[in-house]
């Protein structure tokens, strides 16, 4: 049978959206006749990645609780409740096979309902400290894929599968596609490229450290293309006017702007840094501080840790930043260090791993 019927929610973030997209891409190309439907929250990102990526979604009424008393959080239980209904009426119209949930607010009233209902169904959980969603669906779902050891902490052991992070397909193919990237974004073949990532909503101390260093980049004799997240982009889109910048809110074509990048710097979220060990390429890692058990350092010191990337705090960034970023650009042997030791830590399939343990659920 493979007309199989596979539900995947996850979102808020493309820590949590993409991952999804690749398990869904991978179920594709060994069910090619499966139906697939994606839920989640209907005010978030998702809403247009996943059409983008060509899978249909539905959207569920849903958000976070807040830490402080607000009117989000007054709304909470009619929104939980909403959301539990609707999720049920999804799964009852669309009599999935199994369900397969990858973080983010959508995921819990979804995989709630499932489970309540026996399908089968795996979550698959991206960081070191798990988020609040799948420390809640643990005890129910049947499988639960991971990134990183020692998660039994927070997991039941038994349920636990060593997998790595789910990651594109198309970030796999850019070995030898430098002078496609550059093209593609029209840089200059006899210039660095320095690609800039805050992750897909932006950061804020990123974004102000990449503009206070706009004449030092000029000076280095460097492009940037620079994405600063879709929060940020009014404020820094008059950055376009120069040479040797480009500010964008959000970049379509991922696989390219990696390909065309000589060095990057980017946050620690864990997707982030699996696509990273994938792609290759010398790396400044700025963890944000703001996280959860501040598990983005944690993310990027095991990177850092064997020599493998760059790692530079927030708070040591004007001290460091300049003097870190002229030391790499100046010395290749460096760079090719960096590269080659990265990309060793790679988990290439990790997608395969996971998509095999939803064969294993369907099959029992």
């Amino acid at each position: 049978m493979s007309n199989y019927k596979f539900i995947l929610s996850g979102g808020g973030t493309g820590g949590h959206i993409y991952p999804a997209i690749a398990i869904a891409d991978e179920l594709k190309t060994r069910y090619p006749n499966a139906e697939f439907l994606f839920v989640g929250a209907s005010d978030r990102m998702e809403m247009d990645k996943v059409p983008q990526a060509g899978y249909k979604i539905e959207g569920l009424w849903i958000s976070g609780i807040q830490r402080k008393l607000t009117l989000k959080n007054l709304m909470f239980p009619f929104k939980l409740m909403t959301s539990l209904l609707r999720s049920r009426k999804i799964i009852k119209d669309f009599k999935p096979d199994a369900v397969v949930g990858t973080g983010g607010f959508a995921s819990g009233p979804l995989l709630q309902v499932a489970t309540s209902k026996k399908i089968p169904s795996l979550i698959q959980e991206q960081n070191s400290y798990p988020g609040i969603t799948n420390k809640l669906l643990a005890k129910k779902v049947n499988t639960i894929c991971v990134a990183y050891e020692g998660l039994e902490k927070f997991f039941p052991k038994h349920k636990l599968k060593l997998t790595g992070n789910p990651i594109r397909k198309d970030l796999l193919k850019i070995k030898g596609k430098q002078k496609e990237g550059k093209a593609t974004f029209n840089l200059k073949h006899n210039i660095p490229t320095l690609l800039v990532l805050g992750g897909s909503l932006g950061a804020r101390r990123v974004n102000q450290l990449i503009e206070a260093n706009l004449a030092f980049f000029k000076a280095q004799n460097v492009e940037l293309v620079w994405q600063c997240g879709k929060l940020y982009y009014d404020a820094y889109k008059q950055h376009n006017e120069l040479d040797h910048v480009q500010v964008h809110a959000f970049l379509n074509t991922m696989d390219m702007a990696y390909a065309a990048a000589d060095i990057i710097i980017s946050r620690a979220g864990a997707i982030s840094v699996s696509e990273l060990c994938i792609v290759g390429k010398p790396t400044i890692f700025i963890p944000s501080p703001n996280v959860a058990e501040d598990h983005q350092t944690k993310n990027a010191k095991a990177v850092a840790d064997k020599n493998a990337a760059v790692l530079i705090r927030e708070k040591d960034l004007d001290a460091e930043f300049q003097n870190e970023f002229a030391a790499l650009i100046s010395k290749q042997e460096k760079r090719k260090e960096l590269s080659n030791n990265i990309e060793a830590l790679a988990l290439v399939n990790a997608t395969n791993a996971i998509v095999d343990e939803v064969e294993k659920l369907i099959n029992k």
